[in-house]
């Protein structure tokens, strides 16, 4: 009996690969790709690799061992040997069969065996060629492989400082303001006016809560797209790319969106100096909540949002709050924007001239809203709530 990975494809169609795999891999669902590779030369190897469609129910779990078969001569030597895959591709089942390895070998050896090294890069190559053409000529399948696999592509992305960035960054999808299907950075950029010199963003726990921040308003406005980051790992991932032909990231929740003309900016700058005295009574009394106010340039029809300063996002604090030791997470440091031509601004405008303990209320009302527009908790439920009232 010839193993069916050691057959010609003449010999094993590909109904025959996909009956293999069910059987010998528990998985009743046919799976997303079958790679077949038969290498000559430096080491000779063949291989049967398949794509799952489905994921194992201990897939995000300690318990889940990754790794191939590894056969010599069709005698196996390991049941699951994971140095055959990198971590992003650890949801990669199959077998792998060579006459260069010795049936004798450790497992301690193994470990450091050149050979083993070579068609582990080879398959890594092979597997990230399988998936590329996916995309390209079944994009709809490729977004169900996503769904289930996208988040061990990205946090695949971001270990070992990086190191598989280039190779997986063009398999990376993104929801956006472009419609229902998520997209690949390539089809956003494909799709940008010449005049558009940044990737736009906006990061939150859901598409719908990324969409309805209200720092994307100018960016709609001016007909331009928006990435929906809607993971933790999303914005790391962004990080970790840097910029992609050319084109840099910008954040539309803290960084300058570059959509203001010279006059633009600099009645801007007028108004701010015109309110100075109330947005430093603002500060004063939220105190160390925030470590700037000013006006903003983003807002149209919402009265306030959070902005931050420095490399640490709202959306990156929240993750940090899940980790282990949250007490001594890092925090962004959030800068308060209002927005000048907004009622609610003329209303804290009028009471700080004539009432400045109802000024403050106002204030608070407008952080606490903040907070709740960009999916942070309130510091204290029954205080908003009595303020809130308080004021009707």
């Amino acid at each position: 009996m010839v193993p069916i990975w050691q057959r010609s494809k003449a010999d094993a169609s590909e109904a025959d690969c996909i009956a293999f795999y069910k059987e010998q891999f528990r998985d009743m669902s046919d799976p997303v790709a079958v790679v077949r590779v038969d290498a000559e030369g430096l080491v000779s190897y063949k291989a049967m690799l398949f794509i799952p469609e489905t994921v194992p129910y201990d897939f995000y779990s300690r318990e889940y061992e990754a790794g191939l078969r590894l056969y010599s001569n069709g005698v196996l030597i390991m049941e699951k040997c994971a140095d055959l895959l990198p971590e992003c591709f650890r949801f990669v089942r199959g077998v792998v069969d060579s006459p260069d390895l010795s049936l004798n070998i450790s497992r301690e050896l193994l470990q450091h065996d050149r050979q083993l090294k070579v068609i582990a890069s080879n398959l890594e190559k092979k597997i990230r060629a399988e998936l590329a053409k996916l995309l390209e000529d079944k994009p709809d399948k490729y977004r169900a492989f996503f769904k289930n696999y996208g988040t061990q592509l990205k946090y695949g992305m971001v270990a070992n400082f990086g190191m598989k960035k280039d190779l997986l960054r063009d398999l990376i999808l993104f929801h956006s303001s472009m419609g229902e299907d998520a997209i690949t950075l390539k089809t956003y950029v494909a799709a940008m006016p010449e005049s558009q010199q940044v990737i736009y963003y906006a990061a939150a726990g859901s598409e719908s809560a990324a969409a309805a921040l209200p720092q994307t308003e100018e960016v709609r406005e001016r007909g331009l797209h928006i990435l929906y980051l809607t993971e933790p790992v999303d914005e790391f991932v962004i990080e970790l790319i840097g910029e992609y032909e050319g084109k840099k990231f910008c954040n539309v929740a803290s960084d300058d969106l570059g959509l203001e003309s010279e006059d633009e900016k600099a009645d801007a700058a007028k108004k701010e100096d015109e309110s100075r005295e109330l947005l430093d009574f603002v500060k004063q009394t939220l105190g160390d909540r925030v470590v700037s106010v000013r006006l903003s340039h983003r807002l149209k029809s919402f009265p306030v949002c959070l902005a931050t300063e420095g490399e640490i996002t709202i959306e990156m604090e929240k993750y940090f709050r899940t980790m282990p030791g949250a007490e001594n997470a890092p925090m962004a440091k959030r800068v308060l924007e209002l927005n000048g031509s907004h009622h609610a601004f003329e209303a804290l405008r009028s009471a700080y001239e004539t009432d400045k303990e109802r000024a403050g209320k106002i204030v608070k009302i407008l952080y606490g809203q903040a907070l709740l527009a960009a999916g942070l908790p309130l510091e204290d439920n029954a205080e908003y709530a009595e303020l809130v009232c308080s004021m009707l």
